[in-house]
């Protein structure tokens, strides 16, 4: 059966993104480069034309002051040079009809007004008089030899400038004119100028709403760097409520006067914001076409690999036999083809193992199929296991040869499913006896647990048999009671036998004494015995009982024997059994007679009857 795999990074999702990275790094680089290219030479282009506008709004302000202050003080020239009367008049007349954006003239406590451009501009005259009153102090300036500049467009609620000059006699003289010419040059572009007098306030202005609010610009960023530096002309870059401005100065020759100049940033950027952002749609149009044709392109690439990895994840379930079928004609055919061919192989390899390792243990068939098996062997140090089948030849006597084989059949399956869950490895049946090993062919690296897996197995087979017992206990079949014995020590592992034929087992001490100790439980009357080796490396996990020790044919010094009881359980209740006397009686094990057992009958030659 065919099973979805879920892959954290698609193929296609890789195309779509290796793709559109590089689409989106080169698109990304152009137009960063094209902008900022640009808006260095526009930087500079608006840098330079600001400058220059402030330079002739500063130009055009110090004419038209200039002009304005030489037409006043000529007119008072004139009039003291001619008699009062009618000459006097027609040069006043003549005066305002020349200077039409002069408004009044005051001087020496004579107020010449031009009626007419009060009548134009709908204004009154009478706030001439009060608003000199109330700058007494600035007229003492200019009787002084100052010459200043006032906005008075607020006492006259009209665009106008009040200049006060010294005369010849000492008198100041007070002329009032329009700047509206001059706002009217100050704002005819993006750039916009405007005039400030020494204290900051602003005199002209395009926008007539900031001269009637007598605005002052003191605390401007651009005005303070033109006061701290002491420099005639100047442009810098600044932010001021938050709104970033080139802005240029010029100071005037004239009254302490000085003419701003600005233009917003992002007004001089306007252009190349707006090209970025119609390259950016563009960009993105470009990748989402991309995106789609990857996209496509990359199916007829995902798809084929799909199948093949649905493929591999039923070979890794165990299912070899499969069928794929593709129309591609380049290399992933190809690997299909080969996929398949790969799966047949590998079922006729599964079946060959299983057959094979249905006469030997898995591992070792797998180990051999590999070529890893040679003839020879190897030292390891690992724990074998005995068991056998008490009074077996009796219980034999009493069947046919086929019910003894399918009653070894029951009892081995029991037994093998026990080894098999600890981690061991089955050696070898002889007849009703199995001998398995823990620690090779593989070992976990740790002798300790190795030899805990094996205990481990012996009493899974303790309990297995009790189960297997319940559905026994008639004279045909006979309760079954086994003898367990387990020796840890060094062995020689490997292959017996000749290239024809070889086995693998192995041999050695430990395993001559794992096989009598298994022999010595009848007469201690136990199930499982563990010599002292074995004891060492487990005695912290299992509950024993030290039984007499035995001196083994072929060693000279006695081997000490324990008879296992339980599994030691920590942090809990200790389940049962736990005493060899509680083991005994849920096994029906008799115990030995009075006395120390007669241990020396155990190793004594069979005698042959004739």
């Amino acid at each position: 059966m065919e099973t979805a795999v879920r892959v954290r990074y698609p193929i296609g999702f890789k195309l779509m993104f290796i793709i559109t990275g590089l689409l989106a790094l080169s698109l990304g680089t152009i137009t960063f480069l094209v902008s900022s290219l640009v808006s260095m030479d526009v930087r500079v282009t608006a840098e330079n034309t600001n400058f220059s506008a402030n330079t002739q709004a500063a130009e055009a302000a110090e004419n038209f002051l200039s002009f304005n202050r030489s037409a006043a003080l000529i007119l008072l020239h004139t009039l003291q040079s001619v008699t009062e009367g009618e000459e006097s008049e027609r040069v006043i007349e003549y005066f305002f009809s020349e200077n039409r954006a002069v408004a009044a003239l005051v001087s020496g406590g004579r107020v010449l007004v031009n009626d007419d451009f009060f009548l134009v501009h709908e204004a009154d005259s009478s706030p001439l008089v009060s608003f000199l009153d109330s700058r007494r102090g600035y007229l003492d300036r200019a009787a002084g030899g100052d010459l200043i500049v006032l906005n008075a467009t607020l006492d006259f609620e009209i665009p106008m400038l009040a200049m006060l000059l010294p005369s010849e006699k000492g008198t100041p003289a007070a002329v009032f004119f329009s700047p509206e010419f001059l706002a009217q040059n100050f704002g005819e572009n993006v750039n916009l100028s405007f005039l400030i007098n020494s204290e900051g306030d602003l005199l002209v202005h395009p926008d007539q709403r900031l001269m009637k609010e007598g605005a002052n610009y003191r605390n401007n960023p651009l005005v303070k760097s033109m006061r701290e530096q002491g420099i005639e002309k100047r442009q810098i870059l600044y932010t001021d409520a938050g709104v970033r401005y080139f802005g240029a100065f010029a100071k005037l020759p004239l009254a302490n006067l000085a003419v701003i100049t600005i233009v917003e940033y992002n007004v001089v950027f306007e252009g190349i914001a707006a090209t970025t952002r119609r390259n950016i749609w563009l960009s993105a149009g470009v990748l989402w076409i991309s995106v789609m044709c990857v996209w496509f392109f990359s199916k007829t690439i995902s798809g084929p690999l799909k199948n093949l990895s649905m493929a591999a994840g039923r070979i890794k379930g165990g299912e070899f036999d499969i069928e794929m079928h593709t129309k591609n004609r380049d290399e992933i055919g190809l690997l299909t083809a080969s996929f398949v061919e790969m799966g047949k192989g590998l079922a006729e390899r599964e079946r060959l193992k299983d057959t094979f390792g249905r006469f030997i243990n898995r591992e070792i068939a797998e180990r051999a199929m590999k070529g890893e098996l040679e003839l020879g062997g190897e030292t390891k140090f690992a724990t074998v296991f005995f068991s056998d089948i008490r009074d077996f030849t009796a219980i034999s006597e009493k069947m046919s040869p086929q019910d003894i084989v399918g009653f070894l059949n029951s009892y081995l399956v029991r037994m093998v499913n026990c080894v098999t869950k600890t981690g061991g490895v089955v050696d070898k049946f002889i007849g009703d006896a199995v001998m398995a090993i823990w620690g090779a062919p593989v070992s976990t690296g740790d002798p300790s647990r190795d030899a805990l897996s094996c205990v481990r197995s012996a009493l899974l087979m303790r309990a297995a048999l009790r189960e297997y017992n319940q559905s026994r206990g008639t004279e045909n079949r006979p309760y079954l009671r086994i003898g367990c014995g387990i020796n840890t020590g060094d062995v020689v592992a490997g292959q017996i036998g000749s290239r024809e034929r070889m086995e693998y087992t192995v041999i050695g001490d430990a395993v001559n004494l794992a096989s009598r100790t298994e022999a010595l439980n009848k007469p201690l009357g136990t199930d499982i015995l563990i010599t002292e080796n074995t004891w060492d490396l487990v005695k912290k996990y299992v509950i024993t009982e030290e039984m007499p020790g035995v001196t083994v044919k072929g060693k000279e010094k006695p081997v000490r024997m324990f008879a296992v009881v339980n599994l030691r359980v920590t942090g809990g209740p200790q389940p049962a059994p736990v005493t060899l006397e509680e083991v005994r009686r849920h096994l029906g094990i008799a115990p030995p007679g009075p006395g120390r057992p007669d241990l020396e009958t155990v190793e004594k030659k069979y005698k042959i009857h004739d």
